[in-house]
């Protein structure tokens, strides 16, 4: 049997797809670590029995790495690459060799966002794939910006000269070796790269950590219902966005139920004032549970967070920030999208949702109920939608996910001296 390190970054998003394939390959034998700057979120959500090495590393939402809400386009990479991936990766790369010394891995595979793990197996001579979690590399996203391109080649060329070998020469976003790309070119599009190591799997999914007490009896078989969520890295950033969707879910309460994703509780605040910019809540009725975590009444139910995946598959469309994890989940389960991308990857992935015909777009700043309502009725009631995320979901599916990512690393492994 074989050994695979798994080096990621304490983000929620990237870790979660690596969970299905380590799990594929401790149940077929292999051995399987772990590599991350907040172990207590890795064995969270891969199994308190996860094996994990700890190292150093800012974690988001820790002093110093909070980013300035207002961030967007170049000035958001720019932070992010200069305040977040390259400290991480300096700070990561002491802990990922000394996990490799211990580990004595057949093969790492390093997150596409914690170049520490690419840049140290390089540096050893051991054989390492790319978990790329997001699609958002794989665009072009860059055409058209050489300057832009230059500053990131600039960057990760001064990080191999401190954590790597100088006479290096991949690129640590894009592994010589393998490269797991957890999406398909259905809805990345026409531009998506090929090439022998280059193995797109869809999404990886797993069981999950859903916790208890979601009340299922409240959802009603006589509406439609909607998904509302920014993920797990936008609460500085959402109140006025989840107030104005829950706006216009109000608006159509005859027709659709909603739940709404509230981590950071402005919504709950919102509602203690009945004269809040929601308006009155509406009392429950006598068949309408209660919790604990946020006003519950027959049409918007807000909770700080929720059971995604077994909901998903009783949702009718899905509003969220394009994150792609949660447009990969969606489009799994052929649920149509309104996307308000904030930032990051997110412009990249709302437009590929668009392109495909999946979803529809609105400006996430500025957006008004009127119009997030406008954007709901498409989706909900526009056929092609549907059929357009149904036939991504299709090619999801049969890319095979964790169990032929899993069955690449394998081989990876067999391959190598």
């Amino acid at each position: 049997m074989s050994g695979f390190l798994f080096v990621v970054p304490p983000l929620v998003g990237h870790i979660n797809p690596a969970v299905g394939v380590a799990a594929r390959l401790s149940a077929r034998g292999h051995r399987v670590a772990w590599v991350c700057a907040d172990p207590a979120l890795v064995r969270r959500l891969a199994g308190p029995d996860a094996d994990v090495f700890a190292c150093a590393g800012p974690v988001p939402g820790a002093e110093g790495v909070v980013r300035p809400p207002g961030l967007r386009g170049a000035e958001a990479l720019k932070f992010l690459w200069e305040w977040y991936l390259v400290p991480l990766a300096e700070a990561m790369a002491p802990g990922v060799r000394a996990a490799v010394q211990e580990v004595r891995p057949d093969v790492v595979v390093a997150d596409q966002q914690a170049f520490a793990g690419a840049l140290v197996a390089e540096s050893l001579g051991l054989p390492w794939a790319t978990s790329a979690t997001t699609s958002a590399e794989f665009t072009g996203a860059y055409d058209g910006l050489p300057k832009v391109a230059e500053w990131l080649r600039e960057r990760l060329a001064g990080l191999r000269a401190r954590i790597g070998d100088p006479a290096g020469t991949a690129d640590p976003r894009y592994s010589p070796h393998l490269m797991l790309i957890f999406s398909t070119p259905e809805l990345i599009g026409p531009q998506a790269p090929l090439g022998e190591r280059i193995h797109y799997v869809g999404p990886s999914l797993a069981d999950r950590p859903s916790g208890s007490g979601f009340p299922w009896e409240w959802l009603d078989p006589g509406r439609q219902k909607v998904l509302v969520t920014l993920g797990t890295a936008n609460t500085d950033a959402g109140g006025r966005f989840l107030a104005e969707c829950r706006a216009a879910l109000r608006e159509r309460a005859d027709r659709v139920q909603a739940v709404v994703v509230d981590p950071g509780g402005t919504l709950v605040a919102d509602a203690a004032d009945p004269l809040g910019p929601a308006g009155p809540v509406d009392p429950p009725g006598p068949a309408v549970p209660t919790h604990p975590a946020g006003p519950v009444d027959k049409d918007v139910l807000i909770l700080p967070s929720v059971p995604q995946l077994p909901l998903l598959e009783r949702m009718d469309a899905v509003v969220c920030h394009a994150g792609h994890n949660t447009v990969c989940e969606a489009l799994w389960h052929g649920v149509p999208l309104v996307v308000a991308p904030i930032r990051d990857d997110q412009p990249v992935v709302a437009g590929q949702v668009v392109d495909a015909g999946a979803g529809v777009r609105v400006r996430f700043g500025r957006v008004t109920a009127a119009r997030l309502g406008e954007a709901l009725d498409t989706v909900l009631h526009d056929r092609a939608h549907r059929v357009a995320a149904a036939r991504v979901g299709t090619a999801f599916r049969a890319a095979g996910g964790a169990r032929a990512a899993a069955a690449h690393l394998e081989r990876l492994a067999h391959s190598s001296p």
